[in-house]
């Protein structure tokens, strides 16, 4: 249950410091006074360091390039307060050894906390669980102090924390006993893709996923960065002949186009274009040899022509130099509107699938969303002769809800995680959890046990799997979310 707290003070702490606790990547800040468990401030990003030491050895190298840009980011006019934080602990350490246990469990490193516990006779260590504000606070820059006024004062809530009780409780008591880090691993593998993640999305994205898996931010799961997958939404303009898209374009020019987007489409689908066939006039517009033969003919226009199948059967026998082949490929025609009697006739005699550029803009769209998503030999199946759109869409429907299904059985993981404490789930656990869950689709133990095999796959990694004696042993736990799409 949501509560509100009122807050007119904010503590000062370097930037980085703050940047580490509003990502997750710490709960810990190192205050100059002690401070009270229980008491509520907001987190002022301060130009200012615990010590003199450079930056490059004060912070572990996992963190460097934040610490950096945080610091660059200062404005010498005004600051933004982004977060507030309630102390639930203070700890107060006086003894060398154990510095490097705490840098193992935050963003210092032990050379700069041994420089502070010299300059200081104590450090105090406050657990601070960390909420965002709905909208950051612009503030003039104080020159000093440990806490400032804020210039008005904030009723703020607890609805949006950086991470969920039983992740900060996890941490705070490793905190407190200085137990080492599970994963030092996936530390250092962290720690080479920041340096990485300033140019390369990719390593950005991976980068983020580690930090979740390590305790960040939970509650923001990472969305795979897509490539610029504009054209997908020309697909149907251009086969409906949009006056936006059409404009001093020949009829040719315009027929061409469609042909390259359809292609670009069904290779985006999975299928091997044969590029030494490029269509044109009397040619074969598709033909797609694997993962198995394809032939079909693109219309751009406002309707297909009535000869399509026809010529489609035609210029299919001469390309592929046989009857029998051609009989086993899949064959699709592409092209506007509703086809006429006599066209959907002679489909259907050929064993012809119509398609429209909506249905085909649609099935790329869910392949762009959930990638691999579209099985070519399932969809086949959907590509009944006649008109097939109505059957394409169930198509997608059905992987769209399978999708679903597979999401809230995550979140179901993460949840069991989150409520149990603990690592590791059971099917049985698992099953009763999902059950009572109002679930998209019921499982059965067996069903809900094969889908968490899949999701576990090294090749999907949203789940991790700890193999029993016998399939009923098996243990499972949450590695990332499976987002959906609107």
């Amino acid at each position: 249950m949501s509560y509100s707290v009122f807050v007119d003070t904010a503590l000062q702490l370097p930037a980085p410091d703050v940047e580490a606790l509003i990502e997750g990547r710490v709960i810990a800040a190192m205050p100059r006074i002690f401070i009270e468990p229980g008491r509520s401030f907001a987190l002022y990003p301060a130009n200012i360091s615990i010590n003199l030491l450079p930056h490059e050895q004060y912070y572990r190298s996992s963190f460097l390039p934040i610490a950096k840009t945080s610091f660059s980011q200062l404005s010498s006019e005004t600051i933004l307060i982004k977060a507030w934080a309630k102390c639930e602990f203070c700890q107060i350490l006086n003894e060398p050894e154990s510095l490097e246990a705490l840098s193992q469990l935050t963003v210092w490193t032990t050379e700069g906390l041994q420089q502070t516990l010299l300059q200081r006779r104590y450090i105090f260590v406050t657990h601070l669980r960390v909420y965002m504000l709905p909208q950051p606070l612009e503030m003039p820059v104080h020159p000093s102090g440990n806490f400032v006024s804020l210039p008005k004062s904030l009723t703020v809530t607890d609805s949006t924390p950086v991470l969920s009780e039983s992740i900060f409780a996890k941490r705070s008591h490793k905190l407190k006993t200085f137990e080492p880090p599970e994963h030092p691993e996936l530390e250092e593998l962290q720690s080479a893709l920041v340096h990485l993640s300033t140019t390369n999305p990719k390593a950005k994205q991976l980068e983020a996923e580690i930090n979740i898996f390590l305790g960040g931010s939970s509650d923001k799961p990472v969305k795979p960065i897509k490539p610029d997958l504009a054209w997908i939404k020309t697909i149907a303009a251009l086969g409906n002949r949009t006056k936006e898209l059409d404009k001093d374009k020949s009829n040719y020019q315009a027929g061409t186009d469609f042909e390259i987007v359809v292609r670009d489409s069904l290779e985006f689908l999975g299928f091997t274009i044969d590029y030494a066939h490029k269509g044109g006039a009397g040619g074969l517009d598709l033909l797609c040899s694997k993962p198995y033969p394809l032939v079909g003919e693109c219309k751009a226009g406002k309707k297909i022509p009535n000869d399509t199948a026809v010529q489609l059967l035609n210029l299919g026998t001469l390309r592929l130099k046989d009857k029998e082949t051609l009989a086993k490929a899949t064959k699709l025609i592409i092209g506007p509107g509703v086809p006429t009697p006599q066209l959907m006739d002679a489909a259907k005699v050929h064993g012809m699938a119509i398609m429209n550029p909506e249905t085909l803009e649609k099935l790329v769209q869910l392949q762009s969303k959930y990638p691999n998503s579209v099985d070519l030999f399932k969809l086949k199946e959907y590509l009944k002769p006649g008109q097939s759109d109505d059957e394409v869409a169930k198509y997608i429907e059905q992987v769209e809800q399978e999708i679903k299904v597979r999401s809230h059985v995550l979140s179901i993981l993460k949840k069991y995680h989150e409520n149990s404490g603990s690592e590791q789930a059971s099917v049985d656990a698992l099953s009763g959890a999902y059950s009572m869950s109002n679930p998209p689709k019921k499982l059965s133990r067996e069903e809900l046990h094969e889908m968490l095999v899949e999701l576990s796959s090294p090749l999907t990694g949203y789940a991790g799997r700890v193999k029993g004696e016998n399939l009923g042993r098996d243990r499972f736990y949450f590695l990332r979310d499976l987002p959906l799409d609107d």
